[in-house]
């Protein structure tokens, strides 16, 4: 048995979890989660959940779970181990538990070997000019809405729009297939919610359906068709790596294509309508970034940190441990909360306080094997998104704070009313 991280208490309160559980899910919950994040830390850095597993709200144990190789994501093995496996058979969960955030190795190490480094940084390099066209194109739609009706969404204008945008291009998507995307993408999220009920479950199964038509008929139409896009590379390769079985190939590229542009998109509007609604709520922010534009990484980072796209994620154990002081039989299940790691006072001094000169610590990109693959993509996204937004509006103010889904894993901002 490993020991990992800081010795310190934990509590069987279940009825207090239950309670932070829904004041999470709560309208107030969602708009401002920190109190939550402190009250789940102050239970200890592993508190039990109602329903067995672990929350980790601590900052090192949180790392060592995301970072260290005896934690695993929740594979098909592992649900088949469950007593309650039926739970599991759900469609869009299925669907979701062959991509690579679900995989382990060997099969993670092999496909992500396979795809190298998507976004290294000659593949940003040449796509910031596109980058640059959709945010123009995007920011003069909302200055003609402003013009027109004196307040705009940003959320719904800008930030949803951007990624689609981007991946779209990247993969050779036609525009015209953006909305029906982003359409299943919000309602087959439902599956991967922590606890998902009945209703949410059978949504997410219809939008599964439409999800898998689409992806299926554009690798289809892309096979015949190819060009000199990324889709067709990937097609070329699975192809002559499954010479002899096209239905193996056809999963493979299934699995990816979806993965890679469904994943890219909520997590990475709810970060751009994060940082407008940070930056320009609060005009000091904003004028210290136009007056040293080369803090405007620093802010990204602390945008991240103080309020990550995403709520918790889920891990296992592979063998009998010890996590923070709390004995971990092999198979439990630990639920890794961002937040409350990233307002860990320990590592973040004063953690409440947004400060775009922190250069503090977040692990909102996860770590180890499964670092989010996209994470120079999202803050390439920001980076140039924020630079326009401080260049061409100046006076450009929230009116209202964001409205968010009543979600416990997936943060979606839904609304950011913004005024000049």
């Amino acid at each position: 048995m490993t020991a990992v991280g800081d010795i310190r208490g934990t509590t069987t309160n279940r009825r207090a979890v239950i309670s932070l559980l829904r004041r999470l899910r709560s309208p107030e919950g969602q708009a401002n989660p920190l109190p939550v994040w402190d009250d789940l830390r102050a239970l200890g850095d592993v508190v039990p959940a109602p329903w067995g597993g672990f929350f980790v709200t601590g900052f090192e144990a949180c790392s060592q779970v995301l970072r260290g190789r005896t934690w695993l994501t929740p594979d098909f093995a592992w649900q088949e181990r469950q007593p309650d496996a039926e739970r599991w058979h759900a469609p869009a969960t299925q669907e979701m538990t062959r991509t690579l955030s679900r995989l382990n190795a060997p099969v993670h190490t092999s496909q992500r070997r396979a795809l190298g480094n998507l976004f290294d940084r000659r593949t940003l390099q040449d796509m910031e000019p596109q980058v640059t066209a959709h945010v123009t194109r995007l920011l003069d739609h909302l200055d003609e809405e402003l013009r027109t009706r004196g307040e705009a969404d940003f959320a719904g204008l800008v930030s949803e729009r951007l990624p689609i945008h981007t991946v779209g291009q990247w993969l050779a998507i036609p525009e015209e297939h953006h909305s029906h995307i982003l359409s299943f993408t919000h309602r087959q999220v439902h599956a991967q919610e922590l606890l998902p009920t009945k209703s949410e479950l059978a949504v997410s199964a219809e939008a599964t359906l439409e999800m898998r038509a689409f992806f299926t008929r554009l690798i289809s139409e892309r096979r015949t068709h190819p060009g000199n896009d990324v889709l067709s590379d990937w097609i070329r390769y699975w192809d002559a790596v499954h010479a002899d079985d096209r239905a193996a190939a056809d999963q493979m590229l299934y699995d990816l294509t979806m993965f890679i542009t469904i994943a890219s998109l909520e997590t990475t509007a709810t970060l751009l309508t994060n940082a407008v609604w940070f930056l320009t709520g609060e005009p000091a922010h904003a004028e210290r970034l136009r007056r040293h534009p080369e803090h405007l990484d620093d802010a990204i980072d602390e945008v991240l940190r103080y309020d990550p796209p995403i709520h918790l994620n889920s891990r296992f154990a592979a063998e009998d441990t010890v996590l923070a002081g709390v004995p971990v039989p092999k198979d439990t299940t630990v639920h890794v909360l961002y937040g409350a790691a990233n307002h860990d006072p320990r590592r973040n001094a004063e953690p409440h306080v947004f400060d775009i000169r922190r250069r503090g610590s977040h692990l909102t990109f996860g770590g180890g094997a499964h670092y989010c693959l996209g994470a120079g993509l999202a803050r390439l996204e920001a980076r140039v998104l924020l630079t326009e937004v401080l260049r061409r509006f100046p006076a450009l103010r929230p009116t209202e704070p964001p409205v968010y889904a009543p979600r416990m894993v997936f943060r979606r901002a839904t609304c950011l009313k913004v005024t000049t």
